[in-house]
């Protein structure tokens, strides 16, 4: 088995669209296992407010990188992509098929084509930009990644504060912008990508959105982030539906307002995806509501 072709079929798509469960009816389908490269969902005390699979999810088919390191962890991209292939060379040693899933763009690149190589940076950059966006916040940093790189500033989330600060290092430490950059040195990879997009209109996704973030608030968001508080300016913890609650906490916002803040700030990051994943070469996009049959008989005919 091993000398023949390899195939990854990888789900793409916006939060709530579904990517789970379709990943699962593939790997049922392929008797083969599913690797995670939703970034939120990496941390073990993150599991209301990332929707990890639930145990009847994780069940069905096995999964890799959910919930395998901690809040207190320094976990960068570029160590998913090393992890990321040493584990889907291991499942093709013995299955021809593996499935990628998640919606974390930069993270789903890393695995298919390859993360780019990056000069070192003078570790007191990052330091002082860390000490900038605590005392300036994060309209500083957008304002600077803007004036030192439009480029990528056009394509950045400019909402994540850990996206910016890493741009702006390479910037500052290289002299050059970071999108100079990208797309210039990619790692070989032994298998053959197959691309499933799923996508809605965007008044359903948006009530997906809205409908998802009412369940995990049923399911204990507002404890979950309650016991995070504590640890509200860690890395991970810079993120939609943990950064709102803790206004909330510090008497920012009111209740009601951090929950439709929640909504309305994944719904925006929703639509980055859709503009991340649609630039995505050979992906083939179907709506969210098209049976796994349907999906699986397209992979067979692309075999």
């Amino acid at each position: 088995m091993t000398t023949q072709h390899k195939y990854l079929i990888t789900v793409i798509g916006p939060t709530a669209i579904g990517k789970t469960a379709m990943a699962i009816e593939i790997a049922k389908h392929y008797n083969c296992e599913i690797v995670s490269a939703d970034s939120r969902q990496f941390f073990k005390e993150m599991a209301i407010g990332t929707a990890v699979p639930n145990n009847d999810e994780l069940a069905a088919a096995k999964h890799h990188f959910i919930q395998n390191i901690s809040i207190f962890d320094e976990y960068t991209v570029g160590d998913f992509e090393r992890d990321a292939i040493a584990k889907l060379d291991e499942l093709f040693a013995t299955n021809n098929f593996a499935v990628l899933v998640g919606g974390s763009g930069l993270y789903i690149d890393a695995v298919l084509k390859g993360f780019d190589d990056f000069p070192d940076v003078d570790p007191a950059i990052r330091q002082q930009l860390i000490a900038d966006f605590e005392e300036r916040g994060i309209e500083y940093l957008q304002a600077e990644l803007e004036r030192l790189d439009p480029t990528h500033y056009r394509n950045v989330a400019k909402e994540n504060p850990q996206r910016l600060m890493r741009a702006l290092e390479v910037c500052i430490g290289s002299g050059r912008p970071y999108s100079s950059y990208l797309n210039i040195k990619k790692n070989s990879r032994t298998f053959t990508p197959i691309i499933i997009g799923l996508e809605a209109e965007r008044e359903t996704m948006y009530s997906r959105i809205n409908e998802r973030v009412d369940i995990m608030v049923d399911m204990g968001l507002i404890e979950e982030a309650r016991e995070l508080y504590p640890h509200k300016k860690l890395n991970a913890l810079q993120t939609v539906g943990y950064r709102e609650l803790f206004s909330f906490f510090d008497g920012e916002f009111t209740k009601d307002f951090a929950l439709e803040e929640i909504k309305k700030n994944t719904r925006r990051f929703s639509k980055r995806q859709m503009t991340w994943f649609k630039r995505t070469e050979g992906a083939k996009w179907f709506d969210f509501k098209t049976p796994a049959a349907t999906i699986i008989n397209y992979i067979e005919d692309l075999l």
